[in-house]
């Protein structure tokens, strides 16, 4: 066999013709001079998804969907009289009988539909190989991997309770510490000296001695990631799509608004139906708020229950025009706060009278109202308040650099 460990776009293009043929993994491999199994994991590590009906046939993944008799689940059921809600795509999204249905064919040899004779009629899931999409997702991987610490938080506070004692308190050194509890610690030094750089453990630069005493290295920033494929069916065109699906859908946007460079952010959150914007203060805009970003699970799911509480997309970077409406109040807000300005001295109740003069500035497009006025009118008169914004009277309102100095 071959010893050239990585497949090419031309090994990944006989690979989807050949499925489509209906032919054996043996077969592909000595193609492609590989062996069988390298055939079956490239298969299963890079299909494609797609949720496309069959000729005549909507997309329709669930149990039910040949004998449901639901109608006007949905506004568009609703105007569409005697429709049934199980040829509609957005009913499968508020129906609580709703079930999903797998393939059970995705559960052996090929693991994809390539060659499925009913792929044509399938209204379910679609497990798909295409040769250019494995090799730009692979590519992708291959980079995050050489450039990116993956690690997750119980690992994070398995080595903090191994390293904060011996290095904090008893000011031993990492290689020390490290070769003493080889056994506990599946990491080398590099990636706990790594680790300690993106401010992921408790023990901090200023606990290494002789570290401090070196000038940092220029280098490109490494990225910490929880969950690589955090993308996958968030990107900011599955959005476009939901929304087409789902247009009465509420959409809050999620930003960084940075003060002086590794100083004090504001995370930002905006109700983009009332342009209200809530702002708090976090010591970096660093690896661990990344990381944070990346775990859609832990923000969408209710990790005590399972139930789900929102979905979550991501905009495309730098494309910061995809959430323009959020962008609007990022300007006001650099009015009072512009580019440069340090935010270590502002506390949380400085950033609250920023915010609440920022929700009290009525605009054109709310037909003069002012965003808190707006929210108010929809979630409830002391919603604000229990989120620290207050209206500002409309002459008070300041967006100047001297409101905090007042």
């Amino acid at each position: 066999m071959c010893n050239n460990k990585h497949l090419s776009l031309d090994d990944r293009l006989i690979i989807e013709r050949e499925l489509s043929l209906g032919k054996s993994f043996k077969y592909i491999g000595n193609l492609i001079n590989k062996d069988c199994t390298t055939i079956s994991k490239e298969i299963r590590n890079h299909y494609k998804i797609k949720n496309s009906g069959g000729y005549g046939r909507v997309f329709n993944n669930c149990i039910y969907r040949n004998d449901c008799k639901i109608t006007a689940l949905c506004n568009n059921c609703h105007q569409s009289k005697n429709k049934l809600c199980r040829y509609c795509l957005s009913c499968k999204n508020v129906c609580s009988n709703y079930k999903e249905e797998f393939c059970f064919k995705l559960n052996k040899p090929p693991y994809v539909c390539n060659n499925c004779k009913n792929l044509s009629h399938c209204t379910l899931s679609k497990h798909i190989y295409e040769g250019a999409y494995a090799f730009n997702e692979y590519k992708q991987i291959l980079s995050e991997t050489r450039s990116r610490v993956v690690i997750d938080k119980e690992e994070i506070n398995n080595l903090n309770n191994i390293l904060v004692p011996l290095i904090c308190d008893q000011n031993q050194s990492i290689h020390h510490a490290m070769v003493n509890n080889k056994n506990r610690i599946m990491h080398s030094d590099k990636t706990i000296y790594k680790l300690i750089d993106l401010g992921l453990l408790k023990v901090k630069n200023i606990d290494l001695p002789r570290k401090v005493r070196f000038r940092q290295r220029k280098k490109q920033a490494t990225i910490y990631k929880v969950d690589k494929h955090c993308l996958h069916d968030r990107t900011y065109e599955d959005f476009i799509r939901y929304m087409k699906d789902n247009p009465d859908t509420p959409v809050v946007q999620m930003d960084f608004v940075e003060g002086r460079k590794n100083g004090n952010v504001l995370l930002t959150i905006h109700f983009v139906n009332t342009y209200f914007m809530l702002a708090f203060i976090r010591e970096h805009n660093d690896s661990q708020s990344i990381s944070e970003f990346s775990n859609p699970t832990g923000i969408a799911f209710d990790m005590e229950t399972g139930e789900r509480r929102t979905k979550i997309f991501y905009c495309n970077p730098p494309s910061s025009f995809e959430k323009g409406s959020c962008e609007v109040n990022h300007e006001l807000l650099r009015r009072i706060l512009p580019k440069g300005t340090s935010f270590d001295d502002l506390t949380q109740d400085d950033i609250n009278i920023i915010m609440s003069h920022i929700n009290s500035y009525k605009r054109k497009k709310l037909n003069n109202v002012s965003p808190i006025t707006l929210f108010s009118t929809i979630y409830g008169n002391d919603t604000a308040s229990k989120l620290g914004i207050h209206e500002i009277e409309p002459n008070n309102v300041s967006l100047s650099t001297s409101l905090l100095k007042k």
